[in-house]
């Protein structure tokens, strides 16, 4: 089968695509016929180097999220064989992943993809709304409080910015001038452009300041600024956390595979509650392109690779 694959660190033009073995299903685990998959820039994280070198393997595979159909399954497993599904598939030092024709995960990792929906829209679903789900799971809010999403027009803000709707937060929602109408259509109560100084422009419609901030931005101590004496401030990198002050909480989230989320957000997106965007799509034949693209940056939906 074909696999994008990293056999050096450096930039997008280290991705190549490969013939690899056809990985076969262990116990508890099942493989999946990719539809298509998500670009993120954990793929990113991948080829710059991040997680080392890589010295010690001949590749490693590239893709955290997927939507396709299970193609086999391994001993132990009772899903049926042609079963639509999505895919949160998190190691990372793996010699393929889920940009590859095939994916072979363990069960906790996927759940039903979303009834009706186009896989190419549903494979944009796992990881970034599964670490929407955890971060407000992170920020003990309730009915009317106040919430700050930096990047909120990002996959991850996108997401948040709708769970956080549901459960009655008022919502100040950053993002790039014209993504202000965007936002708004989402559910923000209020939009502050990230061309301003963010704390005091918070704080001009929250004189208080925020009761809770997610920093999906990975902006740090100026969204920190914004938050109340005494509220908190969840971020989605730990490289960027900044100390705590005020009294302020300050915490990290780091999602991982969880079926029961991943079902959770699947059903949310089949409800119409969480907005899947699809950005450009290439063919996986096209994948150093696609990460070129990803480099490059600026976009509002995910890369998405079909086989």
């Amino acid at each position: 089968m074909r696999a994008a694959v990293v056999k050096k660190i450096g930039g997008p033009e280290a991705v190549e695509v490969v013939e690899v073995p056809l990985p076969e299903p262990g116990p508890f685990e099942v493989r999946v016929k990719v539809a298509a998959a998500a670009l993120n820039p954990a793929d990113a994280a991948v080829w710059g180097g991040f997680f080392g070198p890589l010295d010690e393997v001949e590749y490693i595979g590239l893709g955290l999220d997927a939507a396709g159909t299970i193609d086999a399954v391994g001993a132990g497993v009772l899903l049926e064989v042609g079963t639509p599904v999505i895919v949160f598939h998190a190691p990372v030092l793996r010699p393929t992943k889920a940009q590859a024709e095939y994916l072979v995960t363990e069960l906790n990792s996927l759940a039903p993809a979303p009834e009706g929906m186009d896989l190419t829209l549903a494979a944009t679903i796992p990881l970034n709304a599964t670490t929407a789900v955890q971060a407000l799971e992170h920020l003990p809010l309730r009915p009317r409080d106040t919430l700050l999403i930096t990047g909120a027009a990002g996959a991850v803000g996108g997401y948040a910015l709708e769970l956080a709707r549901t459960r009655g937060l008022r919502i100040v929602a950053q993002g790039r001038p014209e993504d202000e109408e965007f936002l708004r259509g989402l559910g923000a109560r209020w939009f502050v452009s990230r061309d301003e100084e963010l704390s005091a422009a918070v704080r001009r419609l929250v004189p208080e300041g925020v009761d809770g901030v997610l920093d999906a931005a990975a902006l740090g101590a100026p969204a920190l600024a914004a938050v109340r004496d005494g509220g908190i401030f969840v971020s989605v990198r730990v490289d960027v956390l900044p100390a705590p002050e005020r009294g302020v909480v300050v915490r990290h989230t780091s999602a991982g595979p969880d079926a029961t989320r991943l079902s959770y957000v699947s059903a949310l997106a089949e409800a119409g509650v969480l907005t899947p965007r699809v950005g450009p799509v290439f063919p996986l034949s096209q994948a150093t392109e696609a990460h070129t693209r990803l480099a490059a940056g600026g976009l509002r939906g995910r890369i998405v690779l079909v086989p």
